[in-house]
């Protein structure tokens, strides 16, 4: 049976009009009832399994100064399954619950022109008559005004004096914002600031002495770990989920590597977007932002913003209005068990300098391409997604003390972080196509002629005309300019077969294609 692709999307906000939906709120009117007989089910089942039940008082939230925040709330067991401890997640509920909002948006009706031009011709007129759809420029209108869009999601206080934390996509293009609070007091809410590369917003209302959250610690988070969300997915309001953690410093394919998720089986959903996930001391440790769907609905596999990288960018929207991060100047990709045979590595680790930004920091500190990133101011770095999220976190002006894996040995180069540019820093995530090898590997090259190297504006020397055996298996193409091998430069064919019968049962090439530069680990049969 063919299934649709996976997906990765935002939770979205959750969109409604004011026209009655009467069949499908009487379907999901059925299916809640159903959810609730199961739970019920569940309910006694979990009630005969347990030899004893404890109700934890509720914790209090604190209402104080900005700085305050609620009281960590260590959660009592309240009873067992299969000899382990059950958490009360309804004690931390009532502490942290409190501080956890509803964000409504909404956006001014749009004028929508006509641009149909009345004659028998026009392909928008056609669609009308064929449909029978009321022209909307008929009767002299040359356009209509669509009516408003309105949409929920949800963010939490991290400020006693009014400063929420929500995702990006849930207030971007909106017009108005309105904050409701649990008692089900309302606010009109600013947008102080929108970060879409993180999807972070920060929202501020007029009141005092709110109740806030406490910021926790995601670092600390394991795999296996019990974690809840609050939400209103489908506009209901202060929805509690509960899950575990499935995984940590998760980067979306769709992603430049710049957040590191958590990835959850809570369930999330539209409206969900930009709530808070809780660990069981009671402390936010990410934001509720993505879904890994066919449906477009949750299967299973949701992803939250750390909320040390959400806290970061919520400290500079409010302080500068604006979000500075680092950046070195390298393209990268991920060290396959290819690649590491081919540089002499022990195992797959690191990230693969792909190509080196000329004039950036990094080649000012004499970074190379081969080289393979291990680590940044003595943080490992495992997979080459983890390098663009630290060294953004870096302030541009700071040193950097990277150690890097170069023929064969480590050595440790400083690097002076200049402040990332969007059009300048891509980093490359993809998995490496392949290699390439002299006469082993299946390559007919030929020199380039000093004219054709400046007419190509290439450093290369080589030219690939036919691929076959190996590095046609690897992805090298006919046209590609090979550069070097293994992280050495190659000038001629000589050098080229001189340096691919080094006996390694794996060789990286480095080639030019397309303007750009990258490895490809061609396995020597």
């Amino acid at each position: 049976m063919a299934f649709p692709p996976l997906n990765f999307t935002i939770s979205d906000r959750s969109h409604f009009t004011s026209s009655p939906q009467s069949r499908g709120f009487a379907d999901m009117s059925l299916f809640v009832a159903r959810r609730l007989g199961l739970i019920a089910a569940l309910v006694v089942a979990v009630g005969a399994c347990s030899s004893q039940s404890s109700a934890a008082p509720p914790a209090q939230v604190e209402n104080a100064a900005p700085a305050a925040a609620t009281a960590a709330v260590p959660v009592q067991p309240v009873g067992t399954l299969n000899g382990r401890a059950l958490p009360d997640f309804a004690s931390l509920v009532e502490a942290v619950g409190p501080a956890v909002v509803n964000v409504s948006v909404r956006e001014k009706a749009q004028t929508v022109r006509n641009r149909g031009d009345g004659s028998q011709d026009d392909p928008i007129q056609e669609f009308f008559r064929r449909f029978g759809v009321p022209d909307p420029g008929q009767g002299g209108r040359r356009g209509f005004e669509s009516p408003p869009r309105a949409g929920e999601g949800s963010g939490f206080v991290v400020s006693a004096d009014g400063y929420i934390l929500t995702n990006a996509h849930v207030v971007a293009d909106a017009d108005d914002v309105t904050v409701r609070m649990t008692d089900r007091r309302e606010y009109p809410a600013k947008v102080i600031g929108i970060d879409r590369r993180s999807d972070v917003a920060v929202l501020k209302i007029d009141a005092k002495n709110l109740p806030v959250v406490k910021i926790g610690d995601p670092s600390k988070l394991r795999p296996g770990e019990w974690v809840l969300a609050i939400g209103s997915p489908f506009s209901f309001e202060n929805s509690v989920t509960a899950g575990i953690v499935s995984a940590t410093a998760r980067s979306m394919p769709s992603e430049d590597g710049l957040v590191q998720f958590i990835q959850t089986d809570v369930a999330v959903n539209p409206g969900n977007s930009g709530g808070p996930l809780f660990n069981l001391s009671g402390e936010v440790v990410g934001i509720n932002s993505q879904i890994y769907s066919r449906s477009g609905g949750y299967m299973g596999i949701s992803f939250a913003i750390p909320i040390d990288v959400a806290n970061d960018v919520r400290m500079q929207l409010v302080s500068t209005g604006k979000v500075t991060r680092g950046r070195i100047g390298v393209q990268i990709q991920e060290v396959n068990a290819q690649f590491a045979d081919a540089f002499g590595l022990d195992r797959p680790r690191g990230a693969l300098v792909g190509q080196v930004i000329e004039g950036g920091p990094a080649e000012k500190a004499g970074i190379k391409t081969g080289d393979v990133i291990l680590s940044v101011n003595g943080k490992t770095v495992e997979r080459s997604t983890q390098l663009p999220s630290v060294i953004s976190a870096i302030k541009p002006g700071n040193e950097a003390r990277l150690e890097v894996w170069r023929d064969g040995a480590s050595k440790t180069l400083s690097v002076r972080v200049e402040e990332y540019k969007e059009e300048i820093l891509k980093a490359s995530n993809t998995e490496p196509q392949a290699p390439a090898k002299a006469d082993k590997l299946g390559l007919s090259v030929r020199p380039l002629a000093p004219e054709e190297r400046k007419n190509a504006s290439t450093q290369g020397y080589l030219l690939v005309e036919d691929v076959d055996g190996p590095a046609a298996q690897a992805g090298v193409r006919p046209g590609d300019v090979i550069l070097g091998v293994n992280g050495k430069t190659v000038k001629s064919v000589a050098e080229l077969r001189s340096a691919t019968a080094s006996g390694s049962k794996t060789v990286a090439i480095l080639l030019e294609r397309d303007g750009g530069q990258l490895f490809l680990p061609i396995r020597i049969s």
